[in-house]
Protein backbone atom coordinates (compact mmCIF):
# COMPACT_ATOMS: atom_id res chain seq x y z
CA UNK A 1 0.00 0.00 0.00
CA UNK A 2 2.56 2.37 1.12
CA UNK A 3 4.55 1.69 -2.03
CA UNK A 4 1.10 2.49 -4.33
CA UNK A 5 0.79 5.68 -2.50
CA UNK A 6 4.03 6.83 -3.19
CA UNK A 7 3.93 5.92 -7.27
CA UNK A 8 0.35 7.76 -7.17
CA UNK A 9 1.55 10.62 -5.88
CA UNK A 10 4.76 10.51 -8.57
CA UNK A 11 2.00 9.84 -11.31
CA UNK A 12 0.09 12.94 -9.79
CA UNK A 13 3.28 15.42 -10.08
CA UNK A 14 4.14 14.13 -13.56
CA UNK A 15 0.79 15.48 -14.40
CA UNK A 16 1.56 18.91 -13.41
CA UNK A 17 3.82 19.21 -16.81
CA UNK A 18 0.34 18.49 -18.91
CA UNK A 19 -2.50 19.82 -16.67
CA UNK A 20 -3.16 21.57 -13.44
CA UNK A 21 -5.33 20.01 -10.87
CA UNK A 22 -9.38 19.48 -11.58
CA UNK A 23 -11.00 21.38 -8.95
CA UNK A 24 -12.79 20.07 -5.89
CA UNK A 25 -15.89 22.25 -5.42
CA UNK A 26 -17.84 22.12 -2.52
CA UNK A 27 -21.69 22.28 -4.02
CA UNK A 28 -24.25 23.94 -1.81
CA UNK A 29 -27.44 23.01 -3.42
CA UNK A 30 -25.88 19.24 -3.03
CA UNK A 31 -24.75 19.97 0.65
CA UNK A 32 -28.12 21.24 1.51
CA UNK A 33 -29.78 19.11 0.50
CA UNK A 34 -28.31 16.18 1.91
CA UNK A 35 -27.06 17.51 5.35
CA UNK A 36 -23.65 16.96 4.40
CA UNK A 37 -20.34 18.91 2.89
CA UNK A 38 -20.64 17.52 -0.54
CA UNK A 39 -17.72 18.33 -2.39
CA UNK A 40 -17.39 17.29 -6.51
CA UNK A 41 -14.16 16.56 -7.81
CA UNK A 42 -14.69 18.02 -11.41
CA UNK A 43 -12.77 15.47 -14.17
CA UNK A 44 -14.82 17.08 -16.35
CA UNK A 45 -12.71 20.29 -16.52
CA UNK A 46 -9.51 18.06 -17.30
CA UNK A 47 -8.19 18.92 -20.72
CA UNK A 48 -10.14 15.87 -22.61
CA UNK A 49 -13.21 16.79 -20.21
CA UNK A 50 -12.50 13.09 -18.34
CA UNK A 51 -10.34 11.51 -15.76
CA UNK A 52 -9.29 9.11 -18.70
CA UNK A 53 -6.69 11.46 -19.62
CA UNK A 54 -4.65 10.20 -16.45
CA UNK A 55 -4.36 6.37 -16.88
CA UNK A 56 -2.79 7.37 -20.45
CA UNK A 57 -0.35 9.83 -19.46
CA UNK A 58 1.21 7.46 -16.75
CA UNK A 59 0.99 4.22 -19.04
CA UNK A 60 2.57 6.37 -21.68
CA UNK A 61 5.75 7.91 -18.96
CA UNK A 62 6.07 4.52 -17.56
CA UNK A 63 6.65 2.90 -20.80
CA UNK A 64 8.61 5.53 -22.32
CA UNK A 65 10.89 3.80 -24.25
CA UNK A 66 8.01 2.84 -26.82
CA UNK A 67 7.30 4.91 -29.61
CA UNK A 68 3.76 3.38 -30.94
CA UNK A 69 0.90 2.96 -28.68
CA UNK A 70 -2.94 1.16 -29.99
CA UNK A 71 -6.25 1.08 -27.97
CA UNK A 72 -10.04 0.71 -28.52
CA UNK A 73 -12.34 2.92 -27.57
CA UNK A 74 -15.63 4.80 -28.73
CA UNK A 75 -15.25 8.10 -26.48
CA UNK A 76 -12.81 9.15 -23.30
CA UNK A 77 -9.85 6.97 -23.55
CA UNK A 78 -9.26 7.67 -27.14
CA UNK A 79 -9.07 10.89 -26.64
CA UNK A 80 -7.10 11.10 -23.55
CA UNK A 81 -4.40 8.62 -25.64
CA UNK A 82 -4.71 10.56 -28.69
CA UNK A 83 -3.62 13.86 -26.20
CA UNK A 84 -1.03 12.24 -24.33
CA UNK A 85 0.35 10.79 -27.94
CA UNK A 86 0.60 14.54 -29.41
CA UNK A 87 1.89 15.71 -26.08
CA UNK A 88 4.95 12.87 -26.18
CA UNK A 89 5.23 12.48 -29.80
CA UNK A 90 4.81 9.18 -29.89
CA UNK A 91 2.89 7.60 -32.53
CA UNK A 92 -0.94 6.01 -31.91
CA UNK A 93 -3.26 4.31 -33.74
CA UNK A 94 -6.63 3.95 -32.55
CA UNK A 95 -9.48 1.84 -33.51
CA UNK A 96 -13.29 2.95 -32.61
CA UNK A 97 -16.56 0.95 -33.83
CA UNK A 98 -17.79 2.47 -37.60
CA UNK A 99 -20.87 3.24 -34.97
CA UNK A 100 -18.89 5.78 -33.46
CA UNK A 101 -20.57 9.37 -33.15
CA UNK A 102 -18.59 11.78 -35.59
CA UNK A 103 -18.57 14.05 -33.15
CA UNK A 104 -15.98 11.53 -30.59
CA UNK A 105 -13.68 10.97 -33.83
CA UNK A 106 -13.62 14.58 -34.34
CA UNK A 107 -12.92 15.25 -31.28
CA UNK A 108 -9.97 12.27 -31.05
CA UNK A 109 -8.47 13.67 -34.06
CA UNK A 110 -8.30 17.53 -32.86
CA UNK A 111 -6.22 16.26 -29.96
CA UNK A 112 -4.30 14.03 -31.45
CA UNK A 113 -3.39 16.25 -34.45
CA UNK A 114 -0.72 14.30 -37.33
CA UNK A 115 0.52 11.96 -34.38
CA UNK A 116 -2.41 9.43 -34.74
CA UNK A 117 -4.14 7.23 -36.92
CA UNK A 118 -8.24 6.33 -36.65
CA UNK A 119 -9.18 3.14 -37.75
CA UNK A 120 -12.99 2.55 -37.72
CA UNK A 121 -13.94 -1.60 -37.86
CA UNK A 122 -16.83 -3.42 -36.51
CA UNK A 123 -20.08 -2.33 -35.67
CA UNK A 124 -19.97 -3.44 -31.78
CA UNK A 125 -16.99 -2.60 -29.59
CA UNK A 126 -15.91 -6.85 -28.93
CA UNK A 127 -15.29 -6.46 -32.75
CA UNK A 128 -13.12 -3.75 -32.69
CA UNK A 129 -11.32 -4.63 -29.78
CA UNK A 130 -10.21 -7.65 -31.29
CA UNK A 131 -9.12 -6.11 -34.54
CA UNK A 132 -6.94 -3.67 -32.48
CA UNK A 133 -5.54 -6.38 -30.51
CA UNK A 134 -4.59 -8.20 -33.63
CA UNK A 135 -3.16 -5.30 -35.23
CA UNK A 136 -1.04 -4.59 -32.22
CA UNK A 137 0.54 -8.16 -32.03
CA UNK A 138 1.37 -7.85 -35.55
CA UNK A 139 3.26 -4.52 -35.52
CA UNK A 140 4.57 -4.65 -32.09
CA UNK A 141 2.72 -1.90 -30.43
CA UNK A 142 2.15 -1.31 -26.67
CA UNK A 143 -1.79 -1.70 -26.17
CA UNK A 144 -3.12 0.81 -23.83
CA UNK A 145 -6.36 -0.68 -22.23
CA UNK A 146 -8.69 1.58 -20.58
CA UNK A 147 -8.63 0.22 -17.32
CA UNK A 148 -7.07 -3.45 -17.23
CA UNK A 149 -3.53 -1.69 -17.00
CA UNK A 150 -1.45 -1.51 -13.60
CA UNK A 151 0.39 1.79 -14.55
CA UNK A 152 -3.24 3.25 -15.76
CA UNK A 153 -4.85 1.89 -12.12
CA UNK A 154 -2.10 4.40 -10.93
CA UNK A 155 -2.11 7.30 -13.24
CA UNK A 156 -5.91 7.19 -12.10
CA UNK A 157 -5.13 6.84 -8.31
CA UNK A 158 -3.59 10.56 -8.85
CA UNK A 159 -7.21 11.89 -8.90
CA UNK A 160 -6.92 10.64 -4.95
CA UNK A 161 -3.76 12.07 -4.24
CA UNK A 162 -5.19 15.40 -5.54
CA UNK A 163 -8.75 15.16 -3.54
CA UNK A 164 -6.51 14.66 -0.27
CA UNK A 165 -4.37 17.99 -0.79
CA UNK A 166 -6.88 19.82 -1.95
CA UNK A 167 -9.37 18.68 0.92
CA UNK A 168 -6.67 18.66 3.40
CA UNK A 169 -7.71 15.16 4.89
CA UNK A 170 -9.21 12.27 3.04
CA UNK A 171 -13.09 12.50 3.36
CA UNK A 172 -15.41 9.98 5.07
CA UNK A 173 -17.47 8.84 1.91
CA UNK A 174 -15.87 9.02 -1.41
CA UNK A 175 -18.55 7.94 -4.16
CA UNK A 176 -17.14 6.94 -7.43
CA UNK A 177 -18.52 5.87 -10.81
CA UNK A 178 -17.77 2.27 -11.90
CA UNK A 179 -17.29 1.11 -15.89
CA UNK A 180 -14.02 -1.21 -16.29
CA UNK A 181 -12.83 -0.89 -12.62
CA UNK A 182 -9.90 1.32 -13.18
CA UNK A 183 -10.25 3.96 -11.77
CA UNK A 184 -12.59 3.21 -8.73
CA UNK A 185 -9.86 0.65 -8.07
CA UNK A 186 -7.13 3.04 -8.07
CA UNK A 187 -8.74 5.68 -5.82
CA UNK A 188 -9.66 2.89 -3.41
CA UNK A 189 -5.73 1.32 -3.55
CA UNK A 190 -4.96 4.94 -2.69
CA UNK A 191 -7.03 5.61 0.66
CA UNK A 192 -7.24 2.61 1.93
CA UNK A 193 -9.57 2.06 4.82
CA UNK A 194 -9.26 5.48 5.74
CA UNK A 195 -12.28 6.81 3.30
CA UNK A 196 -15.64 4.29 2.92
CA UNK A 197 -16.01 4.04 -0.72
CA UNK A 198 -19.31 3.55 -2.46
CA UNK A 199 -19.73 2.24 -6.04
CA UNK A 200 -21.84 3.45 -8.76
CA UNK A 201 -22.93 1.43 -11.47
CA UNK A 202 -25.70 2.05 -14.29
CA UNK A 203 -28.12 -0.69 -14.46
CA UNK A 204 -27.71 -2.27 -17.49
CA UNK A 205 -23.77 -2.25 -16.80
CA UNK A 206 -23.79 -3.34 -13.54
CA UNK A 207 -20.48 -5.48 -13.89
CA UNK A 208 -18.62 -5.35 -10.41
CA UNK A 209 -21.61 -5.96 -8.70
CA UNK A 210 -21.99 -9.03 -11.22
CA UNK A 211 -18.36 -10.32 -10.31
CA UNK A 212 -18.54 -9.94 -6.94
CA UNK A 213 -21.97 -12.30 -7.34
CA UNK A 214 -19.27 -14.89 -8.82
CA UNK A 215 -16.36 -14.09 -6.97
CA UNK A 216 -15.12 -13.28 -10.45
CA UNK A 217 -15.14 -11.48 -13.36
CA UNK A 218 -18.17 -12.37 -15.43
CA UNK A 219 -19.28 -11.18 -18.89
CA UNK A 220 -22.85 -9.37 -18.70
CA UNK A 221 -25.85 -11.11 -21.11
CA UNK A 222 -26.68 -7.67 -22.22
CA UNK A 223 -25.52 -3.86 -22.07
CA UNK A 224 -27.15 -1.02 -21.80
CA UNK A 225 -24.87 1.57 -23.95
CA UNK A 226 -26.53 4.61 -22.67
CA UNK A 227 -24.63 5.21 -20.16
CA UNK A 228 -21.65 5.03 -22.31
CA UNK A 229 -19.12 5.80 -20.41
CA UNK A 230 -19.93 2.80 -17.68
CA UNK A 231 -21.76 0.64 -20.27
CA UNK A 232 -19.01 -2.40 -19.44
CA UNK A 233 -19.58 -5.75 -19.98
CA UNK A 234 -16.75 -7.09 -18.02
CA UNK A 235 -14.91 -5.49 -15.02
CA UNK A 236 -11.37 -5.54 -15.76
CA UNK A 237 -9.21 -8.59 -13.70
CA UNK A 238 -6.64 -6.55 -12.49
CA UNK A 239 -9.53 -3.78 -11.21
CA UNK A 240 -11.28 -6.44 -9.59
CA UNK A 241 -8.52 -8.23 -7.93
CA UNK A 242 -8.43 -4.70 -5.97
CA UNK A 243 -12.09 -4.89 -5.36
CA UNK A 244 -13.00 -8.06 -4.68
CA UNK A 245 -13.73 -7.83 -1.12
CA UNK A 246 -16.06 -4.54 -1.62
CA UNK A 247 -19.36 -5.61 0.68
CA UNK A 248 -22.22 -5.53 -1.57
CA UNK A 249 -24.71 -3.31 0.24
CA UNK A 250 -21.73 -0.67 -1.02
CA UNK A 251 -22.14 -1.34 -4.49
CA UNK A 252 -25.38 0.97 -5.95
CA UNK A 253 -26.81 0.22 -9.17
CA UNK A 254 -29.32 2.97 -10.95
CA UNK A 255 -31.97 2.68 -13.75
CA UNK A 256 -30.68 4.65 -17.08
CA UNK A 257 -33.56 7.46 -16.98
CA UNK A 258 -33.33 8.37 -13.31
CA UNK A 259 -29.38 9.52 -14.24
CA UNK A 260 -31.24 12.11 -16.54
CA UNK A 261 -32.55 14.03 -13.71
CA UNK A 262 -29.25 14.57 -12.53
CA UNK A 263 -27.67 15.68 -15.85
CA UNK A 264 -30.52 17.95 -16.46
CA UNK A 265 -30.27 19.65 -12.64
CA UNK A 266 -26.98 20.09 -12.89
CA UNK A 267 -27.18 21.82 -16.77
CA UNK A 268 -29.71 23.89 -15.84
CA UNK A 269 -29.24 25.05 -12.15
CA UNK A 270 -26.08 24.86 -11.72
CA UNK A 271 -24.46 25.16 -15.36
CA UNK A 272 -22.63 21.79 -15.44
CA UNK A 273 -22.31 19.86 -18.44
CA UNK A 274 -22.02 16.40 -17.21
CA UNK A 275 -22.36 13.10 -19.84
CA UNK A 276 -24.29 10.25 -18.32
CA UNK A 277 -21.60 8.73 -15.98
CA UNK A 278 -20.20 11.60 -15.09
CA UNK A 279 -23.76 11.97 -13.59
CA UNK A 280 -23.48 8.42 -11.72
CA UNK A 281 -22.28 9.62 -8.63
CA UNK A 282 -24.43 12.67 -7.54
CA UNK A 283 -27.48 10.92 -8.61
CA UNK A 284 -26.32 8.21 -6.03
CA UNK A 285 -26.83 10.61 -3.34
CA UNK A 286 -30.32 10.05 -2.90
CA UNK A 287 -29.72 6.45 -1.60
CA UNK A 288 -27.32 7.54 0.85
CA UNK A 289 -28.87 10.37 2.47
CA UNK A 290 -28.67 7.91 6.09
CA UNK A 291 -25.32 7.42 5.72
CA UNK A 292 -23.93 10.63 4.53
CA UNK A 293 -25.38 12.97 6.99
CA UNK A 294 -23.45 15.34 8.46
CA UNK A 295 -20.37 13.51 7.08
CA UNK A 296 -17.74 15.30 4.20
CA UNK A 297 -18.58 13.46 0.90
CA UNK A 298 -16.53 13.48 -2.63
CA UNK A 299 -18.28 12.90 -5.60
CA UNK A 300 -16.44 12.48 -8.73
CA UNK A 301 -18.15 13.90 -11.51
CA UNK A 302 -15.91 11.58 -14.04
CA UNK A 303 -16.94 13.70 -17.62
CA UNK A 304 -18.60 16.21 -19.37
CA UNK A 305 -18.44 14.73 -22.87
CA UNK A 306 -22.14 15.37 -23.67
CA UNK A 307 -23.35 15.64 -26.93
CA UNK A 308 -26.01 17.69 -26.86
CA UNK A 309 -27.93 15.90 -29.68
CA UNK A 310 -28.18 13.93 -27.01
CA UNK A 311 -30.61 16.20 -24.51
CA UNK A 312 -33.94 15.61 -26.53
CA UNK A 313 -33.75 12.25 -25.57
CA UNK A 314 -32.19 13.09 -21.85
CA UNK A 315 -35.29 14.80 -20.86
CA UNK A 316 -37.37 12.24 -22.29
CA UNK A 317 -35.74 9.88 -20.00
CA UNK A 318 -36.31 11.84 -16.96
CA UNK A 319 -39.95 12.56 -17.95
CA UNK A 320 -40.31 8.79 -18.05
CA UNK A 321 -38.68 8.03 -14.94
CA UNK A 322 -40.21 11.02 -12.87
CA UNK A 323 -43.54 9.85 -13.88
CA UNK A 324 -44.83 13.10 -15.48
CA UNK A 325 -44.93 11.61 -19.34
CA UNK A 326 -47.00 8.92 -20.64
CA UNK A 327 -47.16 6.65 -23.41
CA UNK A 328 -50.53 4.90 -24.12
CA UNK A 329 -51.94 3.43 -27.12
CA UNK A 330 -55.96 4.50 -27.67
CA UNK A 331 -58.58 1.96 -28.95
CA UNK A 332 -60.49 5.10 -30.27
CA UNK A 333 -64.24 4.43 -31.85
CA UNK A 334 -64.69 4.80 -35.28
CA UNK A 335 -67.51 7.67 -34.66
CA UNK A 336 -68.31 11.24 -34.96
CA UNK A 337 -67.31 12.81 -31.26
CA UNK A 338 -65.32 9.92 -29.87
CA UNK A 339 -62.03 12.46 -29.80
CA UNK A 340 -63.85 14.83 -28.64
CA UNK A 341 -65.27 12.95 -25.91
CA UNK A 342 -61.38 11.79 -25.38
CA UNK A 343 -59.90 15.76 -25.30
CA UNK A 344 -63.03 16.52 -22.70
CA UNK A 345 -61.12 14.42 -20.35
CA UNK A 346 -58.59 15.41 -19.68
CA UNK A 347 -56.88 17.56 -17.12
CA UNK A 348 -55.90 21.30 -17.01
CA UNK A 349 -52.15 20.22 -16.22
CA UNK A 350 -52.02 17.62 -19.27
CA UNK A 351 -50.66 18.12 -22.10
CA UNK A 352 -50.93 16.43 -25.45
CA UNK A 353 -46.96 15.73 -26.95
CA UNK A 354 -48.04 13.09 -29.39
CA UNK A 355 -50.40 11.93 -31.31
CA UNK A 356 -50.05 9.48 -33.82
CA UNK A 357 -53.14 7.79 -35.58
CA UNK A 358 -52.05 4.43 -36.52
CA UNK A 359 -55.57 2.68 -38.22
CA UNK A 360 -55.13 0.09 -40.75
CA UNK A 361 -58.08 -1.35 -42.25
CA UNK A 362 -60.33 -1.74 -38.99
CA UNK A 363 -63.73 -0.37 -39.85
CA UNK A 364 -65.00 -0.01 -36.07
CA UNK A 365 -61.93 1.37 -33.87
CA UNK A 366 -58.61 2.45 -34.74
CA UNK A 367 -55.02 2.50 -32.74
CA UNK A 368 -53.65 6.06 -31.86
CA UNK A 369 -50.39 6.45 -29.91
CA UNK A 370 -50.67 9.00 -27.43
CA UNK A 371 -47.80 10.70 -25.21
CA UNK A 372 -49.15 13.30 -22.35
CA UNK A 373 -47.14 15.36 -20.33
CA UNK A 374 -48.45 16.78 -17.09
CA UNK A 375 -47.11 18.57 -13.81
CA UNK A 376 -47.10 16.23 -11.53
CA UNK A 377 -47.51 12.42 -11.52
CA UNK A 378 -50.57 12.37 -9.75
CA UNK A 379 -52.58 13.75 -12.33
CA UNK A 380 -52.76 10.39 -14.83
CA UNK A 381 -54.82 8.73 -11.89
CA UNK A 382 -57.58 10.41 -12.02
CA UNK A 383 -56.95 10.24 -16.07
CA UNK A 384 -56.98 6.30 -16.10
CA UNK A 385 -59.85 6.65 -13.90
CA UNK A 386 -62.13 8.73 -16.50
CA UNK A 387 -61.14 6.88 -19.61
CA UNK A 388 -62.26 3.49 -17.75
CA UNK A 389 -65.59 4.97 -16.50
CA UNK A 390 -65.93 6.70 -20.24
CA UNK A 391 -65.15 2.40 -21.42
CA UNK A 392 -62.22 4.23 -23.67
CA UNK A 393 -59.22 0.61 -24.23
CA UNK A 394 -56.25 1.59 -23.83
CA UNK A 395 -52.91 0.28 -23.24
CA UNK A 396 -49.83 1.71 -20.83
CA UNK A 397 -46.51 1.29 -22.47
CA UNK A 398 -44.70 3.52 -20.81
CA UNK A 399 -42.32 0.84 -19.74
CA UNK A 400 -42.75 -1.21 -22.23
CA UNK A 401 -38.92 -1.29 -23.33
CA UNK A 402 -39.60 -3.83 -26.67
CA UNK A 403 -42.47 -2.01 -27.58
CA UNK A 404 -41.81 1.55 -26.90
CA UNK A 405 -38.26 1.40 -28.90
CA UNK A 406 -39.96 0.71 -32.13
CA UNK A 407 -43.20 3.61 -31.69
CA UNK A 408 -41.89 5.95 -29.23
Amino acid sequence: MTNFRTQAKAAEAAMRDVFPPTPLQRNELLSQRFGADIYLKREDLSPVRSYKIRGALNAMRKQGAKDLFVCASAGNHAQGMAYMCRQMGKKGVIFMPVTTPQQKIQKTRMFGGDTVEIHLIGDYFDDTLKAAQEWCAQEGGYFLSPFDDADVIEGQASIAVEIEAQLGKAPDHVVLPVGGGGMSSGVVQYFGEEVHALFVEPQGGACLKAALEAGHPVPLGHVDTFVDGAAVGRIGAQPFDILRNVPLPDVLTLPEDRICNTILEMLNVEGIVLEPAGALAVEALGDLRTWIKGKTVVCLTSGGNFDFERLPEVKERAQRYSGVKKYFLLRLPQRPGALKEFLNILGPEDDIARFEYMKKSARNFGSVLIGIETKRPENFAPLFAQLDAAGFTYTDITSDETLAQFVI
